[in-house]
């Protein structure tokens, strides 16, 4: 078994769109706090499955909105000219970035 930290994926079909939620596993069940804001991860929001880097990079690429909790997902899309790394906002010390693909 691989020691690779994973990722938590939920995938989501709505009218012909597919929403994507990801975040580092580590952070799922957390609150993070951050100036006013408090951010909760929670399992109902992001929890879903546990993927592996690739599988997250395929969700990433294959839907129409993306939301990134997590600077290790984050890191990797950016660097993968996914995202831009000026749309990445921090709440405390975690990444978050919102991607959303338009289309005809």
């Amino acid at each position: 078994m691989s020691a690779e930290k994973q990722f938590i994926a939920r995938r989501i079909e709505w009218q012909r769109q597919v929403l994507v939620n990801i975040c580092d596993e580590e952070l799922l069940g957390t609150t993070i706090k951050g100036g006013n804001v408090d951010m909760n991860i929670s399992k109902e929001y992001f929890g879903g499955e546990k993927v592996n880097l690739s599988e997250a990079l395929a969700l990433v690429r294959n839907s129409s909105i993306i939301n990134l909790a997590g600077s290790r997902i984050i890191q990797r899309v950016v660097a993968e000219k996914l995202a831009s790394e000026r749309a990445v906002k921090q709440v405390g010390s975690v990444s978050f970035l919102m991607i959303y693909k338009f289309s005809n």
